[in-house]
């Protein structure tokens, strides 16, 4: 069944300040802000929402949105003056693409061997809870887990500390077992990667400074 989603272009007024997002609305939706490099500032929340509520939530994560938003803008303006040509930073995603076909597997095969797996989670044709793993160029997500068996991540967590990569690798291989984020999933994060907050914590605080 199609969700029925509303999407309207806004601004968020903090004095003299002027930031624009965009507010998509949901039936089923949840209360989300996300400020990414490619798509700027997007509000989520469920239709039904007043503008009231909406309003107090931006007005309770000022600091925070200013902040990223200021973060978003200086890596725009770095892209803008890279020390890169276009040429070069095609050519340096294909080095970190390779190197992420290659070391991924390892990273998965690793941390495959510290969960616990019931067999009704292992497929037939591989003995192991995933199919195939697929190295992508994804704008807004750092992993994925479908429910087909593909485990599939960013090539741009090959910049990042190795202890954060690792913590997506956790977080998809648990997507497995909870294909949400219920309690029971952190749960099972947190038994195999006790520290995984403060790993998580790195990623969304520089995860807009992995671009060239």
């Amino acid at each position: 069944m199609a969700i029925n989603r509303k999407a309207e272009d806004r601004e968020i007024r903090y004095g003299n300040t002027v930031i624009p997002y965009r507010l998509i609305r949901s039936k089923r939706g949840s209360y989300s802000i996300q400020i990414s490099v490619e798509k700027g500032v997007i509000v989520r929340s469920p239709m039904r929402t007043s503008e009231l509520f909406l309003q107090r939530m931006l007005d309770e994560k000022e600091n925070w949105i200013r902040r990223k938003y200021e973060e978003v803008c200086a890596c725009r303006e770095r892209m803008l003056h890279s020390v890169y040509t276009p040429e070069e930073q095609e050519e340096l995603k294909k080095i970190y693409v390779r190197a992420a076909k290659d070391y991924f597997p390892k990273r998965v095969w690793y941390y495959v061997n510290q969960i616990t797996w019931d067999p009704d989670e292992l497929l037939p044709e591989t003995g192991l809870p995933y199919r195939t793993i697929s190295i992508r160029d994804q704008k807004t997500r750092w992993g994925s887990c479908s429910g087909r068996g593909t485990l599939s991540f960013n090539w741009r967590l090959m910049l990042v500390p190795p202890r954060v990569l690792d913590y997506v690798v956790v977080h998809e291989l648990c997507h497995i077992k909870h294909m949400n984020h219920s309690p029971e999933f952190w749960k099972q994060v947190e038994s195999v990667m006790p520290d995984y907050q403060e790993r998580r914590r790195w990623l969304k605080e520089h995860g807009n400074e992995l671009y060239f």
